[in-house]
């Protein structure tokens, strides 16, 4: 009797959830969240439309927390599926947490599953149209940024926490990590038959985003948004169209990958009329 696949979700949010709903059909999933309601409010929602589900706590910045959920996984099935969107915003965590959860996190996920992802199977990793807005690094820094092992990756003298200028630059610096973790991890699940790929979307509403709308900050966001060419803020239904894409075999030539959707607002900030407006979130101390 074949065991059946399993699609684990790291961090049960809109997107993730919208992504889930185009890929988690006739499949056990995994709801996992470093907060168990949220997990379960996912849970719920899920399964009375009918998908098969199951949850646990997971905080990303933490391996052995990390390798039991792992482990859980792999108890349910043929882990088949990842999806990665755990993470911190930068105008409400320290620079310290951006960089244990954003960065360190998710390499250390890609690492912990990529260990039991299976023959054919795929991931996506959430980014950000941050990491798109910082400046070209050195090809040193990419590699090492790339390819560092995971334990080693926060000692590296460019994440030291007084190289940042404020939480902004943490996390761009996280997404722009994100992205080139994906290539370099995509080499080493690509000897299990795997893919794994990114995606770096712009503002889509969510319960976080309007909260980063309401919030300090709210004004320069509008912005972003009313300056952007679509002129309007993403939908987590896009993200899922793209997320589903990515992870069945119409998307099976791609892998190592990173998909910018974020209405054109990066193109703004360079060539339009974003500019020098782009709001800098203050960081929470």
């Amino acid at each position: 009797m074949n065991r059946k696949s399993v699609n684990v979700v790291v961090g049960a949010g809109a997107i993730g959830q919208a992504i889930l709903r185009r890929v988690g059909a006739g499949t056990h999933v995994l709801l996992a969240d470093v907060r168990q309601e949220n997990a379960e409010d996912a849970a719920q929602v899920l399964a009375d439309a009918g998908f098969d589900t199951s949850t646990a706590v997971v905080d990303v910045s933490s391996r052995e927390s990390v390798h039991a959920l792992v482990q859980i996984a792999a108890g349910l099935g043929e882990v088949t599926g990842v999806i990665h969107s755990a993470g911190v915003s930068a105008s409400q965590a320290s620079i310290e947490q951006i960089l244990h959860v954003d960065l360190y996190g998710t390499a250390l996920v890609l690492e912990e599953f990529g260990r039991v992802i299976a023959a054919g199977g795929s991931a996506v990793v959430i980014a950000s149209q941050s990491g798109h807005r910082l400046p070209a690094l050195t090809m040193e820094q990419d590699r090492a940024l790339a390819s560092t092992p995971v334990d080693e990756l926060l000692a590296l003298p460019m994440l030291a926490p007084d190289q940042f200028s404020d939480g902004l630059h943490a996390y761009q610096v996280s997404k722009r990590a994100n992205v080139l973790r994906v290539q370099a991890e995509a080499v080493r699940w690509g000897e299990r038959g795997a893919r794994v790929n990114a995606i770096s979307p712009g503002i889509v509403i969510t319960p976080l985003a309007r909260d980063e709308l309401n919030g300090a900050n709210g004004a320069g966001y509008r912005r972003m948004i009313e300056l952007a060419p679509a002129g309007r803020a993403g939908t987590p239904d896009e993200i899922g169209t793209v997320g589903e894409l990515l992870m069945t075999e119409r998307g099976a030539f791609i892998t190592g990958s990173d998909i910018l959707i974020d209405g054109g607002s990066t193109a703004s900030h360079f060539y339009g009329p974003l500019a020098g407006l782009a709001p800098t979130p203050k960081e929470d101390q």
